[in-house]
Parts: C-alpha cells; structure tokens; sequence
C-alpha cells in the first residue's frame, strides 16, 4: 500500500480557507530523516513474509526523491528464540523464504538500520482466516462494484482485511503500421515508413495490459450482526472505465486482524481517505504496535502481527457482460501529406496507417494522431500476456 503519504498528513494541521490567504507554516516538528514507516505481516500461511519500510517526508522538504529504508537488517523472531531473516529485494521491500511457523509460538518483527537503531513489533499469536467464498459483481447506474463474501462459523466477531490485484485487457484506438523516417542531424521527420516489411501494423502495440495493487485500506468486521459473515463492497469501476473495454479480472488476498489492528486501520482509513474537506474528521493519532528499542519516546508508525493469508479464485468480466458499457478513449485520428516541407513541425504525431499511395507503392499521405496512447498501449500495461490470461 503507498500509506507513506498518508502517515505525512498526519503530522500536519488542517488550515480551513479563509477570505483572505497567507502563507502560514504551522510548527510541526519531525526528524530530518522522518519517521519510519513499517507496512505488512508476518504470514503464518504457506507463503513469504513480505515488509515495506520507508520514511515520512519533511512537509517543508521536497527534495528527497527516495523515501525508502535500504539496507536493514530485518527479521521474525519467535517466543522461543527463533530468527527468521528477510532480506531487501528492491527499494525498502524485505522479503523471507517460505515460512512454516510453529502456530504454538507468538512471534515479532525486529529491525535494525543501516544506523544502528532497532525496532520491533510487540508479539503476536497464530491467527486463521477463513477462506474467500466467493467473489461477486453487480452492474449499477455508477459503474460495477465486486464483492468479496466470507463467512467465519468459528468467531464472532471477525475483523478483516483485504487487497486486490487489478489485471485488464486494453486495445490501442489505431493501428501502428508506420514510422517517421529521420535523416542525420534533423529534428523534423522526412517521411514515413513502414515498421514491418510485410507492410503490416505492429501488434505489439495494440493488446496491453496494465496491471495494479491496491493502495487503499479495505476493512470489514461482522462485530454489528449476529454471525460472522461478511459481504464487503471492495472495487467500484466507473461506467464508461477502461477496464472493461475488453476484458477485466481481479483476485482477492484476505487476511483475519486482531481488535487493536482493525481499530488501528479504521483510524488510517479515515486519516487517509476522509481528511481534506471543510465537513471531515480532524486528523486523528496512530498508535500502532511497533516501538523504537534503542530511543522509546521516537514515533513510529505501522502495525504488524501474524497473519494468514487466503486467496480468492480469480474472478473474470468481459466487456460483453455489461452491454452499452460505451467505453469512449478520445481518439482522433487524421491525414497528413507525406512531404518533406509539410511535415516540418510535426515530429509530435504519431503516424499509424496509409491514407494514400501513388505510383509504385510510395506513400503519398498517412494517418496520425495527437495522443501516442491512441497507437501505443504500452505506455499503460505491459504488453506481455499475463500466464493467467484465457
């Protein structure tokens, strides 16, 4: 989840609009380096441990452009002495082996900077979580919203949390069937060609798909209803969205928390997604249950126990689905004369198919468009089919 930004509003003062306007810098004090941000779980399911760290930013200070905690040493560590390390796969991201902990152990997180201060998560016991039922979809006038739907016969209350990954399927609005042609030293195109010998458009160019994470809190509890069964709203596609222009698909990862970790999350969620307006919540303090070991009185942000992880099938909506969808992309397409002179200037279209030939075969004008995204998916999603794919 990106919370870093989140976790740096709440050091700041909300300043309502007033007739008037001055620049005023409220005395909010933070360390130069931030505070440190601890994002993730201990899974105690059949999968690896995966940890963000990463450092709030100065409110005042917007040069630093790598907020992440490189080279830390980072480690689970049990009640009973155990040590599990992970180690830093890319930018503040520390991932474990596939681990099977003893479900009889409570265990914690331990962090040691590349400074030398040390950090650890209080103990958490082994935790179960039901599996995902099911996961649903329902069309309305706004768009789709899907559900995740689970039940737990052995707790009350539950208390959950979610993500998702997003897949889709994209098409370019045109072809790609030529290229600018350059002579040394000009920054104006002479003319165009083709890309492919066979005179055919590229079609690596024309299927994508982009692919994302979720970066929002998702949180459900069942502590307001007589058993533990839960139909959570967890994605809104807005009518008319490019992910349904073709194909879409979303799987679900959830995860059973403690009463502290939801409440901890429920005070994020409203930190993150309800401040900013006249009418919302005033910034409400964090306390989660990671503590700095060798200064106790440094802020740390972040909440980690153990956690079972469980995995939704993967659910699939094709365009057909949802008739009169009318995804609309906004794309022009025009000619253009393939002429030295007339193309001086022009080297921000991007050319996609013959207009027009003459003689023998030559290009006399070409169609183009304004918006590289119009003939170019690959500037939203990779376009390397996902081994998922149908």
């Amino acid at each position: 989840m990106r919370l870093i930004q989140f976790f740096t509003l709440l050091f700041a003062i909300v300043i309502f609009p007033t007739a008037c306007k001055i620049d005023y810098r409220p005395p909010v004090e933070s360390p130069k380096t931030g505070y440190l941000v601890v994002e993730g779980f201990i899974n105690c399911g059949d999968a690896p441990t995966k940890i963000t760290l990463s450092r709030t930013t100065s409110i005042y200070n917007d040069s630093i452009t790598d907020n992440k905690e490189h080279d830390a040493l980072v480690s689970i560590e049990g009640s009973n002495n155990e040590s599990y390390p992970l180690y830093e796969s890319t930018g503040g991201v520390y991932t474990s082996q596939f681990l099977h902990l003893d479900n009889t152990e409570k265990y914690r997180l331990k962090i040691k900077t590349q400074y030398g201060k040390e950090y650890a998560s209080d103990f958490s016991a082994y935790r179960t979580t039901p599996g995902i039922d099911s996961l649903s979809w329902l069309r309305d006038a706004n768009g789709v919203k899907i559900y995740v739907n689970t039940h737990d016969d052995e707790h009350q209350p539950g208390y959950y949390f979610w993500k998702y990954e997003e897949t889709w399927e994209i098409h370019s609005a045109f072809y790609s069937q030529l290229v600018y042609v350059y002579v040394p030293g000009s920054l104006d195109p002479v003319g165009v060609g083709y890309r492919n010998a066979d005179h055919s458009a590229d079609l690596s160019l024309y299927t994508c798909w982009p692919h994302v994470t979720s970066s929002n809190v998702n949180i459900g509890s069942s502590e307001k209803l007589s058993r533990d069964q839960i139909f959570f709203p967890i994605m809104s596609i807005e009518s008319q969205s490019a992910k349904l222009s073709v194909l879409y698909s979303i799987k679900v990862f959830q995860y059973s928390v403690s009463k502290e970790q939801y409440d901890y999350l429920r005070i994020l969620k409203t930190n993150s997604e309800d401040i900013g307006s006249i009418t919302g919540p005033l910034p409400s303090q964090l306390t989660g249950n990671i503590h700095c070991l060798t200064n106790p009185s440094e802020t740390v942000l972040g909440f980690v126990e153990m956690a079972q992880e469980k995995q939704s099938n993967r659910l699939f909506i094709s365009n057909d689905e949802v008739p009169g969808w009318n995804y609309d992309p906004h794309c022009v397409e025009f000619s253009v004369d393939n002429d030295v002179e007339n193309l001086k200037g022009k080297a921000d279209l991007f050319p996609t198919l013959v207009h027009e030939i003459i003689g023998l075969g030559a290009i006399k004008s070409f169609y183009a468009t304004r918006d590289r995204g119009c003939m170019d998916c690959t500037i939203y999603g990779s376009n390397v089919k996902p081994d998922f794919w149908p």
